[in-house]
């Protein structure tokens, strides 16, 4: 039996490593795929390097994600057009969109497009509202190749089979997430799940009862809970190897940190930076980065693995034994950052990058990509040559990965683009508002 797992351990590794995308952002988040070259320049009414795009009903601003030869992507499903409200603006009020929503999920071949099955997973009229930028379904599903988990926001957490039967579902509540001063303001779920050894991990920030809680994916048994008081966040957890600890990295306003995959026990906590977390820790270097951004500060961090209890320097901006370089006001406040190499880059959501040095943290640039008018929400992926940033009206800004800045291309979608896109041996995938796009040579 030990042989067998470790066989599989092994070929898990090897598909990790040469095609798949198992979750939001890839694995670890990392958002990197180095295998090939992505295309820098594509034209979708010539179908210059567009290998297929097909239309996926509803609104969802949920990732694609890959396991072997296909695409895997989920989606609400309404009656008639949901509405969508893009661009920079500040307003609080929830959509009003209550009818009937089908929860689907769909599979694509990935080298056609072509849809394999598009499956039912759940039909109910929404428990709570959402944002008018944002959907009813707005987590990524993860794989592990043996099956696929879907949080479809306050309808639960759904495991299907690869074929897209449902083995198992959770009530998790009511996921009511929003703005902690305004509570009445419902802006939707979107922390998505996460598979690390035939476990689920789920990080449910919201406004009452929140929790990090680990499932088994076999049989959806809960394995541990443990209670968390933060504000409501919209982060992905990040599973990371610290010696021969598993920990869980989660963000958070008053309580990002660290815990214990085994039982949940805390591990680190640091308070403090901007009151509504979106991005996701991503591990490299022996450091994990946070971010976050809005309110009084938008810091940007790097946190050593091996921290220990709480990290909370007096001061925002200060470093200690445990943070190992810190920017009180350099922070992205959608964007999740990507590290490519030595560096990391940060995008905000009006369009400005900027580039660290990734063990350090000095600053190698700052610029703007963009009019500056346009939003940004998607996190950016990279093929290690390049990093690809998606703007909410869909255009695609390619900046070189060498700490450099220059734009080398700006290319259209020809449609909104919330999602996160996915990259896999050269091929880009983005989700926009009504299709499935690959670019690819």
């Amino acid at each position: 039996m030990k042989t067998a797992s470790l066989l599989f351990g092994l070929l898990v590794a090897t598909n990790l490593s040469a095609a798949n995308w198992p979750q939001f952002r890839g694995l670890q988040a990392a958002g990197t795929d180095t295998n090939s070259a992505a295309p820098t320049q594509w034209d979708l009414g010539k179908q210059q390097s567009v290998r297929w795009s097909t239309p996926v009903p509803g609104l969802a601003h949920a990732s694609p994600i890959v396991w072997n030869d296909r695409v895997y992507v989920t989606t609400a499903v309404r009656p008639g057009k949901a509405a969508l409200k893009v661009g920079l603006y500040g307003d609080i009020a929830s959509a009003n969109d209550q009818e009937p929503h089908q929860w689907r999920l769909l599979a694509l071949d990935k080298a056609t497009g072509k849809v394999v099955w598009d499956n039912l997973g759940h039909e109910s009229v929404p428990r709570v509202k959402r944002h008018p930028k944002s959907s009813h379904c707005s987590s990524t599903a993860a794989t592990d190749g043996r099956r696929v988990v879907a949080i479809f926001g306050s309808e639960g957490l759904f495991c299907f089979d690869m074929e897209g039967r449902r083995i198992w579902n959770k009530d998790l509540g009511p996921m009511d997430s929003g703005y902690y001063q305004v509570p009445g303001a419902q802006w939707g779920f979107a922390s998505s799940p996460v598979i690390h050894d035939g476990k689920v991990v789920v990080l449910c920030d919201v406004q009452t009862n929140s929790f990090l809680a680990v499932f088994d994916a076999a049989d959806g048994r809960e394995l541990w809970r443990a209670p968390r008081k933060d504000v409501p966040t919209w982060g992905t957890p990040t599973v990371a190897t610290v010696g021969e600890q598993t920990q869980i990295l989660i963000n958070g306003w008053h309580h990002s940190g660290a815990y214990d995959f085994e039982n949940g026990k805390e591990i680190w906590k640091l308070d403090g930076g901007g009151d509504i977390p979106v991005p996701t820790p991503v591990v490299a270097n022996g450091l994990a980065y946070f971010t976050s951004a809005h309110g009084k500060f938008r810091p940007i961090c790097a946190i050593r693995l091996e921290a220990r209890g709480n990290i909370t320097p007096a001061d925002l901006g200060a470093t200690n034994a445990a943070i190992a370089w810190v920017h009180a006001r350099q922070g992205n406040y959608m964007q999740t950052p990507i590290v490519v190499g030595d560096r990391v880059y940060g995008c905000t959501d009006s369009g400005v990058l900027t580039c660290f040095d990734a063990k350090i943290g000095v600053i190698s640039y700052s610029e703007r990509i963009g009019s500056g008018s346009e939003g940004f929400t998607a996190s950016p992926v990279s093929d290690g040559r390049h990093l690809f940033f998606a703007s909410e009206v869909g255009n695609v800004y390619v900046v070189p990965a060498d700490g450099k800045f220059s734009v080398v291309a700006t290319n259209k979608l020809e449609e909104t683009c919330m999602a996160s896109p996915a990259i896999a041996d050269g091929t880009l995938l983005f989700r926009t508002r009504e299709h499935l796009i690959a670019i690819g040579r």
